[in-house]
């Protein structure tokens, strides 16, 4: 990264968070370069960089935007930057990413073709695959394809967010215009050609590229140039009382606001602007069309992304495709929680689940077991990302339809899953389930089921506390923590949770349970402040901590004050981190490591202490002020101790990660762990330790 803009982002202990976000980024994309990983998997880490990269824009960007008009003069509060020197900054580093990008699928496509496969290029077709892409481009690609001229008669489109356009620079009867043609989504990404033991795969671009002036017949084509936009996508969910309640007796559903402010979504203003080339006429003329600052224009000659790289397999014998990516892996399911009924085995002891070493199958068999069974009086639940393909909604709706009483706090704020928990908030309601949109102007970010038993005259509870969401497709690919519990007291604060989301009351102290926005923060900090007494007692102070980020600076502040008392801190912090760890005198106990390797990293625990003192909570919360002062959240106590310690040996493990895990230094760079001793690939452990 570069130096001189390091500088600027970095003060004292603390990092910038978007430039700490551009650091985690890096480090995805390194993963397409890390030779541990097989050669699709690889690919695929480069589409995923990429991918963030566009969230990054729409949200992060989109919100530098916000703040730069509302009030420029605003400054972060911890590196004291305003949101137009971020933006500056993020421009400069953001044109570096785009040149390792290149740099690294120039890199892939090289070791594809070693492989047999090759992604051809336009300007490297032969005769004969010339001949052959152009009847592919006029009876597959031109029939989905949209086509239009800018003049005087035809008024501006509407570019919209994230689709590729080709623009052609026309010329007829000595008129000068502007041809733009839409590529419909619905087309595929590669095509194959050719035969032979070598696959060949032509691109949707390239066809495009090479072909696409044969739309305008009577025109002369005198350049093209591919474009798309990124729009802002921060807009505001916050939902004033006058917007539901214009007219009393026309109340109007939450649902409806939100559906049309994510329509609005499409004609936001634009972020980013991005081209195949570096100069042209084209690009002038779009640069001044659509107002955009050409600082925000980014060249990829080549694709603006690169999902296509998740589809080559499928273009691969079986076996060629199997040796270039990860040994296949299924969560393995204890014996002990086949063919039982979970919910007396919950009773016995609690039960730990970690994703995706451990199938989400005993939670999904425990709400079906619920479902019927006739001791179950009511389920409630936070949902905030579904699978498309859910069977916890399935089951909620039977619990429903079966006489339960089944409430779900569905987040319909949940950033680009808004449709969809629409439709399942509809679906659910009309299985005759409770919904409820959330909090006032919290999102509900918390994981938490409640299941309520009646047995003769005793109330039972069974409580699930997870750190991600209740996502069976993401239950595969993120490494999260559960806890399924009959403690008492967890499930009298779950009911209590539960009935304070429905009268939208968040001050509300409960026995087991940190919830923000009003215990989590301060419940921690206290938690902190223990460590921090211990050693001006003489003691041993420790925290252990996973997370995704840590942008809060209360937290942050709290945890240099425990450094300078001497205690040590150990975080597992995968993405943003705003804590400048091993600076003298100040954070110098502190170590900071990331791991991204082939599962995202996604849960969060807080722990506090050794041995019988030690204290430990799994929670759904980062430590982002987000999170802490803005949501709703949870954290809870892990309980038993036998779950207590193999969440520990989790965390030491990753502790000891020398091949994907990366530490971060004094001078804000990401540097490997070095060591004498053995590789050490947690992830890789944690798998062969579960049978498939």
């Amino acid at each position: 990264m570069n130096a001189k803009i390091k500088k600027r982002f970095v003060k004292g202990i603390y990092v910038n968070r978007e430039y700490s976000w551009l650091l985690f980024n890096k480090r995805v994309l390194d993963q397409a370069r890390d030779l541990t990983n097989p050669l699709l998997e690889r690919c695929k880490f480069l589409s995923i960089a990429g991918s963030n990269m566009d969230e990054f824009f729409m949200v992060r960007v989109g919100s530098l935007f916000n703040e730069n008009l509302s009030d420029p003069e605003e400054t972060e509060n911890k590196t004291g930057l305003t949101a137009a020197k971020q933006l500056s900054g993020i421009c400069e580093l953001a044109k570096d990413f785009y040149a390792d990008r290149a740099a690294c699928y120039k890199q892939l496509s090289k070791e594809l073709a070693e492989k047999g496969v090759r992604i051809l290029r336009a300007a490297r077709f032969t005769p004969r695959q010339k001949e052959e892409c152009k009847a592919i481009f006029m009876s597959h690609v031109l029939p989905l394809l949209t086509v239009m001229v800018l003049d005087a008669k035809h008024p501006l489109m509407q570019f919209e967010n994230m689709k590729s356009y080709m623009l052609f620079d026309l010329e007829r009867d000595g008129r000068r215009m502007v041809g733009v043609m839409a590529v419909n989504s619905a087309l595929d990404r590669l095509y194959k050609i050719g035969g032979g033991e070598n696959t060949r795969l032509v691109p949707v671009e390239e066809l495009i590229r090479a072909f696409g002036h044969h739309a305008f017949l009577g025109y002369t084509v005198n350049g093209n140039m591919m474009m798309r936009v990124t729009r802002n996508a921060d807009f505001d969910t916050a939902i004033d009382d006058s917007d539901i309640e214009r007219d009393y007796a026309e109340m109007r559903d939450f649902s409806d606001i939100m559906k049309k402010k994510v329509e609005s979504r499409a004609k936001l203003n634009i972020v980013r602007l991005e081209t195949d080339c570096e100069e042209s006429r084209l690009k002038t003329f779009i640069l001044k069309l659509l107002k955009i600052d050409p600082a925000f224009c980014f060249k990829d000659e080549r694709f603006f992304d690169y999902k296509f790289l998740f589809s080559l397999d499928k273009f691969l014998p079986h076996e060629k495709s199997a040796a270039l990516k990860y040994p296949p892996f299924r969560g393995a399911v204890s014996k002990e929680l086949i063919g039982v009924p979970l919910i007396d085995t919950v009773f016995q002891k609690d039960i730990f689940l970690s994703y995706p070493y451990d199938a989400m199958t005993p939670l999904v068999d425990l709400l079906e077991e619920s479902a019927s069974d006739k001791r179950v009086t009511s389920i409630k639940i936070t949902i905030y990302r579904l699978a498309n393909h859910s069977r916890i909604a399935e089951l909620l709706c039977k619990a429903s339809e079966n006489g339960k009483q089944v409430t779900v706090v569905i987040e319909l704020c949940a950033r680009f899953d808004e449709e969809n928990n629409m439709y399942f908030a509809s679906k659910l309601q009309d299985a005759g389930c409770t919904i409820i949109y959330g909090m006032e102007n919290y999102k509900v970010h918390s994981k938490i089921l409640s299941i309520v038993l009646k047995e003769a005259d005793s109330i039972r509870y069974i409580t699930h506390i997870g750190t991600g969401n209740y996502n069976e497709s993401t239950s595969k690919q993120y490494t999260d923590l559960n806890i399924i519990t009959a403690d008492r007291q967890t499930g009298e604060d779950a009911v209590s949770f539960f009935n304070n989301i429905a009268i939208c009351n968040t001050e509300f102290e409960y026995n087991r349970l940190l919830v923000a926005p009003e215990t989590l923060k301060s419940g921690l900090i206290k938690l902190i402040e223990g460590e921090i007494d211990k050693a001006k007692d003489g003691k041993e102070g420790y925290i252990l901590a996973k997370m995704n980020s840590l942008t809060d600076k209360e937290i942050i502040d709290k945890l240099a004050e425990a450094s300078k008392a001497g205690v040590k801190t150990e975080l597992i912090v995968r993405g943003i981190c705003c804590l400048l760890p091993e600076v003298k005198g100040e954070t110098e106990n502190i170590r900071v490591i990331s791991i991204v390797g082939r599962f995202l990293e996604h849960s969060r625990v807080y722990s506090f202490g050794r041995g019988k003192e030690r204290r430990m909570y799994i929670s759904s919360a980062d430590l982002m002020t987000r999170n802490t002062d803005k949501r709703v959240e949870i954290a809870a106590p892990v309980l038993d101790g036998e779950i207590a310690d193999k969440i520990a040996a989790i965390l030491e493990l990753m502790l000891s990660d020398n091949v994907k895990a990366k530490k971060l230094c004094a001078d804000c760079v990401y540097r490997r762990v070095e060591t004498l001793g053995a590789p050490v690939d947690a992830q890789a452990v944690q798998l062969k330790k579960k049978p498939v």
